[in-house]
C-alpha cells in the first residue's frame, strides 16, 4: 500500500482495549488490527490510522450546479475529488463502482493538498468539492486541503449523508467548510432499514451546520416505493421548513436503477409526474425554493422569485442560461431578496444548452 496515504486518524478514543472511532456516527469500536465498518480506517499497534488519505479514485471539474448548488456561487466550478467506500448502505447507490468497492482502497492517485490546490487554480475552479463518495472518510485530508483553500481564496464545500459526528463536523468547519449538500434518503424506517442509519443524526448536523455559518441545500434521491409517499415527502419538506428555515433549497431528483436495484423487480426509473408531485408538496408547506434534478430542461430547474414569480436564474442540465439576480441579491421586479451566497466575480452563462459530461472523469486528464 501507498505510504502517503496512510496517516493517523484525528478523532478516536481508547475503550476497553478497542479504539473507537468519532469521525461518524457509527462510532466503530476496532480491536487491534482490525478495521472499522468503512474499512478506512485500521487499528495499528493501538494507534488509529486513515488508510485513504489523498487517495483519489474520481477527479473533475464540474459546475457547482452539478452538486447541487443552486444558491451557492452559481456559475462557478469546483475541482471534485472522491475517495473509496461508505458508511451508509444504500443498495440503490448511483456511484456504487466506488462507495461499495472499499476492496480498491490503495488503489487511487494519490494527490497531495498541495497539488490538489494547484490543479485548482490551473483548472480556473473558484472552489473545491469532496463528492463521489462519502467525503466524511476523506476528512483528515478534507481539513488540510480547506486549509489551503482559504488561503487562496478559494471556497470549500461537501456533498455528503451527513453522518459525520458533531466534533468531525466542528473540525471540518474550522478548517473552512463553506457549504454542504446533505442527502436526506427518506424517513426514519427509510433509512434505518436500507441505509443502516438514524436519520434524526443527519437532521442534527444540518441544523448545526447552519448554525455554525454553513450554506445548506438538501437533496432526496426519490424512489419509487421506497420514498415516494405524499406522507414520506410531506414530512421531508416539513422538517425542512421548521428545523433549516424556508429559504432552505430542497432538489428532489431522478433514481435510476443501480447496484442492488438493477434487478427487474426493484424499482423503475422514477417518473418525472412523481418529481412534479414532490416539488408541489414542497411549495405547498412553504418551502421557496424546490428544484426538480437530473430531468434536463424541466421547468421546474429554474429559481423563480417566491414574490412576483419572475425566472431568476435559467437552468439547463448543468448550465446557466439566464441569470437576472441585482448584485444586492434581489429581483430586479419586484426586489424581493433572494437567498444567494455568491462570490464569484462573474456568473458565466451559457449561450448553448450542453452539459457536462459523466459522472467523474479519469484522473489522467487532469492528472
Amino acid at each position: 500500500m501507498n505510504e502517503k496515504i496512510i496517516r493517523q486518524a484525528l478523532l478516536h478514543e481508547q475503550v476497553d482495549g478497542k479504539l473507537r472511532c468519532n469521525t461518524c456516527e457509527r462510532n466503530c469500536e476496532i480491536p487491534p488490527g482490525k478495521l472499522g465498518f468503512c474499512q478506512t480506517r485500521k487499528n495499528i499497534g493501538g494507534k488509529l490510522y486513515t488508510l485513504e488519505y489523498g487517495d483519489i479514485s474520481s477527479l473533475s471539474v464540474n459546475p457547482i450546479e452539478k452538486k447541487p448548488f443552486f444558491h451557492f456561487w452559481p456559475g462557478s466550478r469546483a475541482l471534485t475529488a472522491g475517495s473509496w467506500s461508505c458508511n451508509f448502505t444504500c443498495p440503490w447507490c448511483q456511484n456504487h463502482d466506488i462507495s461499495k468497492s472499499p476492496q480498491k482502497i490503495g488503489r487511487g492517485k494519490y494527490i497531495s493538498p498541495i497539488t490538489f490546490i494547484e490543479m485548482v487554480q490551473r483548472c480556473n475552479c473558484q472552489g473545491t468539492s469532496l463528492s463521489f463518495n462519502e467525503p466524511t472518510l476523506l476528512m483528515e485530508y478534507a481539513i488540510d486541503v480547506f486549509d489551503l483553500a482559504k488561503e487562496e481564496g478559494y471556497y470549500n464545500t461537501y456533498v455528503t449523508n451527513g453522518y459525520m459526528t458533531l466534533p468531525a463536523l466542528k473540525l471540518l468547519v474550522d478548517h473552512g467548510l463553506d457549504a454542504m449538500n446533505i442527502d436526506v434518503k427518506g424517513e426514519a424506517e427509510t433509512v434505518a432499514e436500507f441505509c443502516n442509519a438514524d436519520v434524526d443524526k443527519v437532521w442534527r448536523n444540518a441544523i448545526k451546520a447552519k448554525e455554525l455559518g454553513v450554506w445548506v441545500e438538501i437533496t432526496t434521491l426519490v424512489i419509487p416505493g421506497i420514498n415516494d409517499s405524499q406522507e414520506c415527502l410531506k414530512g421531508i419538506a416539513q422538517r425542512i421548513k421548521n428545523e433549516l428555515g424556508d429559504v432552505t433549497p430542497w432538489h428532489v431528483t431522478a433514481y435510476y436503477p443501480a447496484y442492488k436495484f438493477r434487478d427487474e423487480v426493484y424499482p423503475s426509473p422514477t417518473p418525472v409526474s412523481t418529481l412534479e408531485k414532490a416539488q408541489d408538496i414542497g411549495k405547498e408547506e412553504g418551502l421557496k425554493y424546490v428544484y426538480v434534478g437530473n430531468v434536463p430542461g424541466h421547468p421546474y430547474e429554474n429559481t423563480y422569485c417566491p414574490g412576483c414569480g419572475k425566472i431568476l436564474i435559467e437552468r439547463y442540465g448543468f448550465s446557466l442560461t439566464r441569470y437576472e439576480i441585482t448584485p444586492d441579491k434581489r429581483c430586479p421586479t419586484c426586489h424581493q431578496e433572494i437567498a444567494l451566497i455568491r462570490g464569484a466575480s462573474s456568473v458565466r452563462v451559457q449561450t448553448g444548452k450542453s452539459e457536462t459530461g459523466g459522472r467523474k472523469n479519469d484522473l489522467s486528464a487532469l492528472g
